[in-house]
């Protein structure tokens, strides 16, 4: 489901997207599902995503979820078109990319 895996400093990168859009308890959910570690980026860590986007392929240029939660207990999501982060409501269906970390 999510290809091979890539690979920057510590952090590894599914080589593509979950095949559906989801909510964000969804998305977290199916996450999991993948096993070892696999889990949502964070705010920061879909940043570095965003950064190397060309060299990771296979985004859409559509808004990601994160992990990270806002004051408002909405989640940080990050849009690949435009590289702008921002907000969302849990409820809306976005696109989701897994990670996790690489234990040496």
């Amino acid at each position: 489901v999510i290809g091979n895996t890539i690979k920057f400093d510590n952090l590894e990168v599914a080589e593509k997207d979950l095949p559906n859009t989801m909510n964000w308890l969804e998305a977290k959910k199916e996450c999991e599902k993948l096993g070892s570690g696999w889990r949502l980026p964070t705010k920061d860590e879909l940043n570095i995503l965003y950064q190397n986007k060309d060299k990771i392929g296979f985004f859409a240029n559509i808004s990601y979820w994160s992990s990270t939660e806002d004051e408002l207990n909405k989640r940080w999501v990050q849009s690949f078109s435009s590289g702008n982060q921002f907000p969302a409501d849990m409820s809306n269906p976005v696109y989701v990319r897994a990670v996790r970390i690489i234990k040496n």
